[in-house]
This record gives C-alpha cells, sequence and structure tokens, in this order.
C-alpha cells in the first residue's frame, strides 16, 4: 500500500480522533495540545521509491509508539493497519500524565498497551523485537541519546525517527553544519523547555545513527533548512528518517 494511501487514512482516522476528544471533553485533565498526526505530512515528503510501501513491513505486526503523547498514532496504527501497539511514554513529563491516552484506550476498546517508561534510566522494552519504531520529536530531550538508539536497533527492524537539527550556534559565530557534532542547550534556551538536551547538526546525527546500528534509508529536513539555530523559535529545523537496523533479528535474517 502506497504511503498516499496510509496518509488519507490518518488524515481521515484525525478527524474521528477529533470529535471523540471533543465528546468526551474530560475536566480534570487536558488533552495534548499539538497534532502529532501532522506526521503523516512529512512521513509522506521522506518516503521515497520503494519505501513508499514501507508500511506493509509493519501492518499487523508489534509496533512501539515511543513519546507518543495521548497515543494518536498508535490508536491509528492499532486499528486501521491492526499493529499490536505499546505505547512508551514518561508520566511525569507526558502533558497530562497518560491519563488522555489511558481514557482513549478505554472509550475505543483498543488493547494498545501503555508502558510508562523513563528513557533516560537503563530501561527495558516491553518485548523483545518491533517490527517498527516510532520515535517522533523525542530525541533531542533525551540526556543519552546514544544509549536508547542502540538499544532500540536491537530490539527494532525499522525506525521513523524525527528530532530539532542545527546548522549554526545560538550565537551565529560557529557553522555547525558538515560537521559531526552535537550542541547541548541551557536548561532555558529551548523553549524555556528543561527537558530539551542535544541538538545535532545533521552530520552529528548521521554519525550518531551509523554507530548505533541504524542504517539511513530515506532522509530529509523541513522548517528553517538555511542557518538553523539550537535556540531560536523561528530557526527550527527538523531531521526526519527513516532507519532499518543492522543489529536486529531481523536484519540477521536479511
Amino acid at each position: 500500500m502506497d504511503f498516499e494511501a496510509v496518509k488519507k487514512q490518518a488524515l481521515e482516522y484525525r478527524e474521528e480522533l477529533l470529535a471523540t476528544k471533543a465528546a468526551l471533553a474530560p475536566t480534570d485533565f487536558g488533552w495534548y495540545p499539538y497534532d502529532t498526526m501532522a506526521n503523516v505530512f512529512h512521513l509522506d515528503a521522506l518516503l521515497s521509491g520503494p519505501n513508499r510501501e514501507v508500511l506493509d513491513e509493519v501492518a499487523g505486526g508489534p509496533v512501539a509508539d515511543i513519546g507518543g503523547a495521548d497515543g494518536d498514532f498508535g490508536f491509528f496504527l492499532e486499528q486501521r493497519l491492526g499493529c499490536d501497539v505499546d505505547l512508551i511514554d514518561h508520566g511525569p513529563t507526558n502533558f497530562n500524565q497518560l491519563r488522555g491516552a489511558e481514557r482513549l484506550r478505554t472509550e475505543l476498546g483498543s488493547r494498545l498497551g501503555i508502558h510508562e517508561t523513563d528513557l533516560d534510566t537503563q530501561f527495558r522494552l516491553p518485548r523483545d523485537h518491533y517490527r517498527a519504531v516510532f520515535f517522533l520529536g523525542i530525541l533531542y530531550h533525551l540526556k543519552n541519546p546514544y544509549y536508547v538508539l542502540e538499544l532500540l536497533a536491537r530490539h527494532a527492524d525499522l525506525c521513523f525517527l524525527s528530532t530539532r537539527v542545527a546548522q549554526l550556534t545560538p550565537d551565529h559565530g560557529t557553522r555547525l553544519a558538515g560537521s559531526p557534532v552535537a550542541y547541548l542547550v541551557h536548561p532555558t534556551e529551548t523553549n524555556n523547555d528543561p527537558t530539551n538536551f542535544w541538538i545535532f547538526s545533521t552530520a552529528g546525527l548521521h554519525r550518531l545513527l551509523e554507530r548505533t546500528g541504524w542504517e539511513v534509508v530515506d532522509f530529509t529536513t523541513v522548517g528553517c533548512t538555511e542557518d538553523s539555530d539550537p535556540a531560536s523559535p523561528d530557526r527550527d529545523e527538523r531531521a526526519f528518517a527513516l532507519l532499518r537496523s543492522t543489529r536486529s533479528a531481523g536484519a540477521a535474517t536479511r
């Protein structure tokens, strides 16, 4: 199935889910305020050639949605693509302490697993093997990105990843692009959010992925693609990548 068809299904499901959330209107918590389903537009732009049908490898199998907020994309994968989904997030840093995901799971009659996991510990995944992990917008929030990516490469065949990247330091005095580096932000430097840590250059991100056991299959950046920096809201550049593990059980059979 070409990703264009997947995108159409995802956008239809988004409307259904928005209606469900509006009808529930919980008073004890708020829904995650950002549109996580909009990632399908970026994935659509990312995937090329045979990779347009990559979700054929994923449909019906075990999938992890890591840092998935209210679980919108995970519910879509379960209820439209037949995946067996684990939502993995950290309650204390989740927008509503995972109450949104739990409420939707009940309302939708879903079997999606909700697993409270701190990725900045020596954590374990809920199962040994995933056909894919969706790891969108999480990497730059991690203290130990190398450890997490290396662990995921041992347990997942594919990874859909996005993270913030930068071409310049915040003062624009040093060019990061072209060098395999990362910039460690001050706790209040990026969106006044102390959970932001490492902002890689694209070369640094590629080096990290290679050293942690991932082959970059498709790669693109969006947003401010000229002179981006790690801190300015108007110079926010995001990398999107489709990765294939060189270390998972699936890699051993290829």
